[in-house]
């Protein structure tokens, strides 16, 4: 059944928008005033008013005190934790939560599992259009977190990760991020493939794909573009999902191969 449609922002955001605002009204507070008081635009408060974009905690505990909510504004910051990702990429993100095994294929990125600090931060901090630097550092946070899935899930998570060479010639990727690949390369659950230019297949350029399975063996497929994604396990597209994936991997390098790969890749680096 496909997923929900992910281009509506979250309700939390619009909920706690729509009782900031309320509250500011009551209390005869300009947006100006309160984007003084908070160090933001008035563009950036009425975005977050109306649920566009998320009301950051620093926001909710200044329209708290300004307007006298007496913590009622200031108790949202619980109910937008789980927001720390883009909203077309939360449900994927909780049933990454759930995974005990996950195929991924990227064209043109390192995927956020097997990114560096600094090639998140990077990615993250070019966001358009931009994120204020709350937000940023929140899902920079919230990327490196996801990264437990490689070594702390018991039992152990099997994950296998192809990338196209574009990602690695990403201007972003540097020595730093190409050594990351190589030490969880070694993990004995994860297998990293990279996929040569010269062996691309045309189902390699239809764009990034993974597929997911949950602990109760659901499967999932899920596929990110520029103006939205999508996350189903409609059995049909489940099927196309793992077919293209596996004839990306057949393509591949093997493990072997593509260590030696990255390896020269350093050395060019350095």
């Amino acid at each position: 059944m496909p997923g929900p449609n992910n281009s509506q922002p979250p309700v939390a955001w619009r909920y706690s928008g729509n009782q900031m605002k309320r509250w500011r009204t009551k209390a005869n507070i300009s947006r100006e005033q309160l984007a003084e008081a908070a160090n933001y635009s008035p563009d950036t408060i009425k975005s977050m008013e109306q649920g566009v974009r998320m009301s950051t905690p620093r926001v909710l505990d200044v329209a708290d005190e300004l307007c006298r909510a007496e913590g009622l504004l200031s108790a949202a910051k619980d109910y937008l934790l789980r927001e720390r990702f883009p909203a077309r990429a939360q449900d994927f993100m909780e049933r990454e939560k759930e995974a005990i095994s996950l195929w991924w294929y990227d064209t043109l990125y390192v995927p956020g599992l097997l990114q560096t600090e600094t090639y998140a931060r990077a990615l993250i901090q070019n966001h358009v259009p931009p994120l204020d630097a709350e937000t940023a550092e929140e899902r920079v946070a919230a990327r490196l977190e996801r990264q437990e899935i490689l070594t702390a899930r018991k039992p152990p998570v099997a994950l296998s990760f192809v990338l196209y060479e574009a990602a690695l010639r990403n201007p972003q990727v540097d020595a730093e991020q190409l050594r990351h690949l190589l030490k969880v390369s070694r993990l004995w659950n994860v297998a990293v493939q990279v996929l040569p230019f010269d062996r691309v297949c045309a189902v390699a350029l239809l764009g990034p794909v993974v597929l997911l399975e949950t602990r109760d063996h659901e499967r999932f497929a899920y596929s990110e573009g520029q103006l939205g994604s999508e996350l189903t396990a409609e059995p049909g597209a489940v099927s196309r999902a793992s077919e293209r994936l596996s004839m990306i991997r057949a393509q591949a390098l093997g493990p072997d191969e593509s260590a030696r790969f990255v390896e020269r890749m350093v050395d060019r680096h350095e």
